[in-house]
């Protein structure tokens, strides 16, 4: 009798294992770049989509900075042991486009799985960017940033100075720039990620090209086209501005946002994402709005052009890993989840639904200048606005940077800083279109 009972328990178990095995959900790797608070969201993400659906397991793994996490991924392709899921920061977005073999293009492989993903349900700048010439996505957007102008609304009203109605114009900014110099203010303006700035974002709101080929999009024969007269007259402007003590160069990257969020400098050009930074460390009340434009440029203000990273699938995948892979992105991108990651991080909605969400909510209303970004972003792209699709991008950012600095600080003239960048910066991508050919 105990045999007996030893024997259906072992075939029980046999059973139960086998069932087990049959319905094992399965793995999908994500390599990500957010650390500190916004990787507790990413795994927050997971997590939530995890318990949503018993049939596949998201796994995020921090793999460093953007350039670090890059690297790791194309390096793990290499070594056949890439993961599903990599994010790359923007300026990779050709890299990765022109990585030959390397990846599943995210509109093909949802339209494989029987579950379509709808670029039209992004906003256009978004969507635009991260999309292949017959508009079809290549990578899944996720969390997109985009330039916008803070400024202390304390300084503004020590200084005279309508707190309530920011500079639209650079003339604009630079008369207010006098004003707080003369009420005692120490730097009037400052800019963070310069080259972003000043001549990515600069370009696309004058709705004029940063680059040939409409910015890269049209093909790897793109050359820099920052040698007009508006791209040396703003030049002039700044380094004008700088000798003149209204305008403070704080560095690269995201450096100068200390000048701002201390005091120190009562007006700044920079990310969205800087938001929560401010709301959390400035002791002044601060106001956005949106980036400064010449106003007698035709056809100025055009749109913002983005920042932040995308989501990319490798090719060689299981279609299994890609049905599970579509679902998250599906998950990602619903109104709930989209609007709530935009809300708590200070990154633009990606999609339309989610920015509708959030309007109807009364976020914006309850959080005055949360919607700058997006409004900046959610218009009809134009050949010159929709972004910038360059090979060696992030090379080309630190030759501008570093002309930038020369320029600012009067050690060599618009002009020929601006035509050392294009000269440069055009021998990299020459070096690029070989490359991949």
């Amino acid at each position: 009798m105990a045999t007996h009972r030893l024997a259906l328990t072992a075939a029980a178990l046999i059973a139960a294992l086998a069932g087990s095995a049959a319905h094992a959900a399965t793995d999908i790797q994500w390599w990500h770049s957010m650390e500190g608070a916004l990787g507790e969201r990413v795994n927050e993400l997971a997590n939530e989509f995890n318990k949503s659906q018993s049939d596949y397991q998201v796994k995020p793994v921090y793999k460093g900075n953007y350039g670090e996490s890059m690297n790791a991924g194309i390096a793990a392709f290499r070594a056949g042991n890439a993961p599903d899921i990599l994010q790359v920061f923007e300026v990779g977005t050709a890299t990765m486009m022109n990585a030959k073999g390397a990846i599943k293009p995210v509109q093909q492989m949802s339209e494989e799985a029987g579950d379509p993903i709808d670029p039209k349900a992004f906003i256009g700048a978004v969507a635009g960017y991260y999309s292949a010439a017959d508009g079809k996505l290549v990578s899944m957007p996720f969390n997109s940033s985009t330039v916008v102008f803070y400024y202390n609304k304390d300084a503004f009203t020590k200084a005279g100075l309508d707190a309530e109605k920011p500079p639209k114009t650079w003339e604009e900014l630079a008369a207010a720039a006098q004003k707080l110099k003369a009420s005692g203010q120490e730097c009037g303006y400052t800019t963070s990620w310069p080259s972003w700035t000043q001549l990515e974002t600069f370009s696309s709101w004058h709705n004029v090209p940063y680059a040939t080929k409409d910015n890269g999009f049209g093909g790897l024969d793109a050359r820099l086209a920052i040698t007009s007269d508006l791209h040396v007259r703003h030049m002039e402007n700044l380094a004008k501005m700088g000798k003149e003590g209204m305008f403070m160069y704080g560095g690269r990257g995201d450096e100068p946002n200390s000048l701002f969020i201390s005091g120190k400098c009562a007006m700044i050009t920079g990310s969205s994402g800087l938001r929560a930074n401010i709301s959390k460390n400035a002791k002044f009340a601060f106001g956005t709005s949106t980036v400064p434009y010449y106003a007698d440029v035709k056809g100025a203000p055009q749109n913002t052009i983005i920042g932040g990273a995308s989501l990319w699938v490798f090719a060689n995948k299981s279609p299994e890993v890609y049905k599970g892979v579509t679902k998250f992105f599906k998950f990602l991108s619903s109104p709930e989840i989209a609007a709530r990651w935009h809300q708590q991080t200070g990154y633009v909605p990606a999609t339309i639904a989610a920015y509708d969400l959030t309007k109807k909510a009364g976020f914006y209303e309850k959080n005055p200048g949360t919607e700058v970004g997006v409004t900046q972003l959610n218009v009809q792209t134009t050949a010159q606005s929709r972004g910038v699709r360059l090979g060696f991008l992030p090379q080309i950012r630190e030759i501008e940077d570093a002309e930038i600095e020369r320029i600012v600080s009067g050690k060599t003239s618009a002009k020929e800083g601006l035509e050392s960048m294009k000269k440069r910066g055009d021998d990299l991508l020459e070096r690029f279109e070989k490359s991949v050919k």
